[in-house]
């Protein structure tokens, strides 16, 4: 098993389909149903021994929590905000535009 390559409150975007998000948990493996992973096709279904970021996601039309395999991330290089609305229950944001988690629970 490999050290995750993104950290929790950093920006990152899907590398083929239009969304981004903050990183707000890190599974070092899969870690959903087996349902949920054979419903991704199969030409583009990752690996499961890798690590798997859970993201506050956003595209064009919304936001919501997205499960997604390293290997289809990128580093977001925009700098803009997400607007996710569940942003400041988890994270502070300094000056420079960085989020850094705050001290709670996740259920």
């Amino acid at each position: 098993m490999r050290a995750a390559k993104y950290r929790i409150g950093q920006v990152v975007r899907h590398r083929v389909y239009p969304f981004r998000g903050v990183v707000f948990d890190v599974d070092p493996a899969y870690d959903n149903t087996d349902e949920w992973y054979q419903s991704i096709p199969e030409d583009i279904r990752p690996r499961k021994d890798q690590p798997f970021y859970h993201l506050l996601a956003e595209n064009d039309e919304s936001e919501y929590i997205a499960y997604v395999s390293e290997q289809n991330l990128v580093e977001d290089e925009t700098g803009e905000p997400v607007r996710h609305p569940q942003i400041e229950e988890l994270f502070d944001t300094s000056e420079d535009g960085n989020y850094h988690a705050r001290n709670v629970e996740l259920h």
